[in-house]
């Protein structure tokens, strides 16, 4: 297979490769009516929020001394990014922040997970701060804060600064010291008013696609270089953490991880050992290091170049809770046209999609918490990113009344629910996202927001999954009382 071929593939393009969605396109099928936000029986204190990410929805990436990314390099290629677009604007939040604190609260809502961009605080990704860039975080923290949402604050969302790749980027085992670096003088400035800390978005997805297959930024492709990041961010993770730690961060601390089950795209054979091979890479070359300290044996060999003395200690850090981000279940194939001859495949399940063709398997969530419990045993662990898209730009009508989506969230609240029943130690889940916002090299088609916001005015309406998601938290926050 041609790898030029899936030059549009994205994070959650992964779902919706073309042998999946030649599968026939059956559609969610919502419940007739929303199910009663009251019925769902969560435990007292468990957080509903929303998440967002800075490069996502901020926009203003010339303005008030903010330095390049990776993501604006990758973005001003016109051939990468589906459409020619950008995220010079996004979903304009920079300069409607204090509006969206207040749908997050008005909704009722009381935990927003977000990220700051390290480019606007540290514009070249070295020690000189940007205090412009650190004043808008301020009045940020101190917006939720004052409107009683509890910040969950990201330190790095794959914006890194441009300044750093030219030096190497993840490739470089220095990068890993400049996070921590991030790491400490951010929580010196930030940290009394951040009651959770989370390190690292999604380490598999940066180090896979951006620097193997080269649909995100960087754009690098090869083994080698998926390798050098995987294991330069996992290390990097583990010295921002302990930089957290020494900085007197008052908050708890954690990271969020990809974890989706992986299985075979037929019963071949050769599908079974690839689908192992990346389940390794992806799964467990994640979360082994985190929690062991090690690798999976069955890629532990393609990672030694890059593994020094001590390394295992700095990865295997103790964290209060671990973020999932769950979509769908991923399907592969033996491929040797594709590092560790394993590739995207077709879905064998006949399961429902939505838009673009990406599959909806609610029962995936169970399945992926449970394992990781069981194998972990994590301290705690919430679901920090789960969410439903649609197409199109209109901001009146049908899109407005999404019944589809309300259908997605309860449906994965459900199998949630059952996993703890069996014994997850799941805490919170969180919606992705607040607002419909630029989804990496797929541009604005995608909307995953609870709140639509207009293209060209950038108004921000809610959608009636907002009000019934914000119904639903209401309901739980009540129960508290």
């Amino acid at each position: 297979m041609n790898i030029r071929s899936f030059l549009t593939l994205s994070r959650r393009g992964l779902l919706r490769l073309p042998a999946v969605a030649a599968l026939p396109p059956a559609l969610l099928h919502p419940d007739p009516l929303p199910p009663d936000p009251a019925s769902f029986n969560f435990p007292p204190g468990f957080a509903f929020g929303v998440s967002t990410s800075a490069y996502q929805i901020e926009g203003a990436v010339r303005e008030d001394g903010r330095g390049d990314s990776i993501w604006d390099e990758f973005c001003h290629n016109p051939c990468r990014v589906k459409g020619g677009q950008n995220a010079n604007i996004a979903a304009g939040h920079y300069h409607h922040m204090p509006e969206d604190v207040a749908l997050i609260a008005d909704a009722g809502l009381r935990n927003y997970r977000f990220s700051v961009s390290w480019p606007r605080l540290f514009p070249d990704g070295g020690s000189r701060p940007n205090p412009k860039g650190f004043a808008f975080y301020d009045r940020l923290l101190d917006a939720l804060l004052t409107k009683g949402v509890t910040p969950w604050l990201t330190l790095y969302h794959w914006d890194l600064p441009q300044a750093l790749q030219a030096k190497g980027g993840w490739t470089s085992r220095d990068t890993a010291v400049r996070l921590a670096e991030f790491a400490y003088l951010t929580s010196r400035a930030l940290g009394d008013r951040v009651p959770n800390w989370l390190v690292m978005n999604e380490t598999a997805v940066h180090a896979y696609i951006g620097h193997c297959l080269g649909y995100h930024a960087p754009g690098l492709t090869g083994q080698d270089n998926w390798f050098a990041a995987l294991h330069h961010l996992n290390l990097g993770q583990g010295m921002a953490i302990e930089a957290l730690r020494a900085s007197g961060a008052k908050g708890r601390i954690g990271t969020v991880a990809a974890c989706e089950p992986i299985r075979p795209s037929s019963p071949a054979l050769e599908d079974a050992q690839a689908a192992e091979r990346f389940d390794a890479a992806w799964n467990g070359a994640v979360l082994e290091p985190l929690f062991f300290g090690s690798y999976p044996e069955l890629i532990a060999a393609d990672i030694a170049p890059h593994v020094r003395s001590g390394d295992a200690g700095i990865m295997a850090q103790p964290i209060d809770m671990l973020g999932i981000n769950y979509y769908s279940r991923l399907n592969i194939a033996h491929n040797p046209a594709y590092p560790l001859s394993a590739y995207f495949g077709a879905n064998p399940r006949r399961s429902p999609y939505f838009a673009g063709g990406w599959p909806i398997e609610p029962d995936g969530l169970y399945e992926i918490l449970t394992r990781i419990q069981h194998r972990y045993s994590p301290r705690e662990m919430f679901i920090s990113e789960n969410g439903f898209a649609t197409v199109g730009t209109d901001t009146s009508g049908a899109p407005l009344d999404d019944v589809a989506r309300i259908s997605y969230i309860a449906q994965h609240l459900r199998f949630l629910r059952r996993a703890m029943d069996s014994g997850a130690n799941v805490s919170g889940y969180f919606v992705w996202s607040l607002l419909d916002s630029f989804e990496w090299n797929d541009g604005m088609k995608w909307h995953f927001g609870l709140v639509a916001v207009d293209p060209v005015t950038l108004e921000r309406i809610p959608k009636r999954s907002c009000h019934w998601y914000g119904a639903l938290a209401c309901a739980h926050e009540a129960m508290r009382i």
